[in-house]
């Protein structure tokens, strides 16, 4: 019965060997899942998803592999090969009376709890909604539709007002934790936090507990010994593609340049539109009256600087390719010698594009550019994101 549901996992992406497949088994078999569909999704998520960016896909793992439990013909809830015998036990104890339970029993046969169960659903003629005991729809039968038994089984149904006979995995509570989808400032926070650079320095101090256990015992009385405090001594140079096409962007950058700034202690951050050129600028409001020559970044920031471009890197290719081609002002050399400069002066660079990776065949400046950073440019992705702080790093 599971083996679709590991199948399922490895369409997804979600990495699952056998051992822990074997496992997940092994705690089913002990009860550890007890016997409702939520009790197995959550004991699958808890012990075959070991990172948050693949819960998503679990999710969709779990929907496509047991979605006939969500959807189950009437038939096949008497068909002791379609749902688990464990679970038509326990809910026949929530569909028969008591008595009904204790001639079934009496009679010492899962043969004759599904020949009741087939009695009952003949004697149902017509549909029924409400109550208890039919199977229908909208009551506290455990068989039917949008009704209220937290242990119920769903007929046919896609959404339910009760929030513990919903089928939680189609709620998708954690789509934002995807690799491969759009992401939110927390989860950029956890990619920049790859991209580190341990060193001590500054005020404040921190207990070194080997060094006073050392120097306790051999002095004879408690010694504490402090060290300066380990920061992320990283510094990163992030340059802003700004304006045009940008703007359909601009709430992922925004988070993008909120986590940066939370993240690195050393941060500095400039703009330019379209292409890199002879200038830049830290204020938009002032991007003319008060711009920044690039020459001066080439040798002010040394090439132990981390440098992140960030733009779609779409644009006319003359903006890239010839020196006038700028859509605002005159260039007297080309984007390109500007942005093959960058790439000289600081070796450790990468450009994030907002554009889905699969769009960007259609955008020739796109491909120019990763001509220019060849096997430097990543989607703004969780994905995208840790690849490039890993080629930071």
């Amino acid at each position: 019965m599971f083996r679709p549901f590991l199948d399922a996992l490895r369409r997804e992406g979600v990495p699952v060997s056998l051992r822990e497949y074997l496992n997940f088994l092994e705690g089913l078999g002990a009860g550890v899942a007890g016997w409702s569909v939520e009790g197995v999704y959550q004991f699958g998520r808890a012990s075959l998803v070991k990172d948050e960016r693949h819960i998503d896909r679990y999710d969709r793992a779990f929907a496509a592999a047991f979605a006939g439990l969500e959807a189950v013909p009437v038939e096949a809830l008497l068909d002791a090969r379609e749902l688990p015998r464990e679970w038509l036990e326990k809910l026949a104890e929530k569909l028969l009376t008591p008595e009904e339970m204790a001639a079934v029993q009496g009679a010492g046969s899962f043969e004759a709890l599904m020949e009741k169960l087939r009695q009952r659903l003949a004697e149902q003629q017509t549909r029924h909604q409400g109550g208890s005991k039919w199977i229908g729809t909208a009551g506290t039968s455990p068989f039917g539709a949008y009704g209220y038994n937290p242990e119920g089984v769903r007929i046919g149904q896609h959404e339910s007002g009760h929030r513990r006979a919903v089928k939680v995995w189609d709620r998708r509570e954690f789509r934002d934790f995807d690799d491969r989808i759009e992401l939110g400032t927390r989860n950029i926070k956890v990619a920049l936090k790859r991209l580190r650079q341990w060193a001590r320095h500054g005020a404040a101090e921190e207990l070194d507990l080997p060094g006073t256990i050392r120097a306790t015992a051999e002095h004879g009385y408690i010694d504490v010994v402090t060290r300066p405090e380990r920061r992320n001594a990283v510094k990163v140079l992030l340059l802003l593609d700004v304006g045009g096409s940008m703007d359909d962007h601009s709430l992922r950058v925004d988070e993008l340049f909120s986590a940066a700034k939370a993240e690195f202690k050393h941060l500095e951050h400039y703009y330019f539109h379209n292409c890199l050129y002879e200038a830049v600028w830290r204020d938009n409001r002032r991007r003319w009256a008060e711009q920044t020559p690039t020459w001066d970044l080439l040798h002010r920031f040394g090439r132990d600087w981390k440098v992140v471009f960030v733009g779609d890197a779409s644009m006319s290719p003359y903006e890239i390719a010839v020196p006038g081609g700028a859509n605002e002002h005159w260039n007297p050399e080309s984007g390109e010698t500007w942005l093959r400069r960058a790439a000289e002066t600081w070796p450790d660079h990468v450009w994030l594009n907002p554009v889905p990776e699969a769009h960007w065949r259609h955008t020739p400046s796109i491909g120019m550019i990763g001509e220019v950073f060849p096997g430097r440019m990543h989607p703004l992705t969780l994905e995208g994101l840790t690849a490039a702080m890993r080629q930071l790093g």
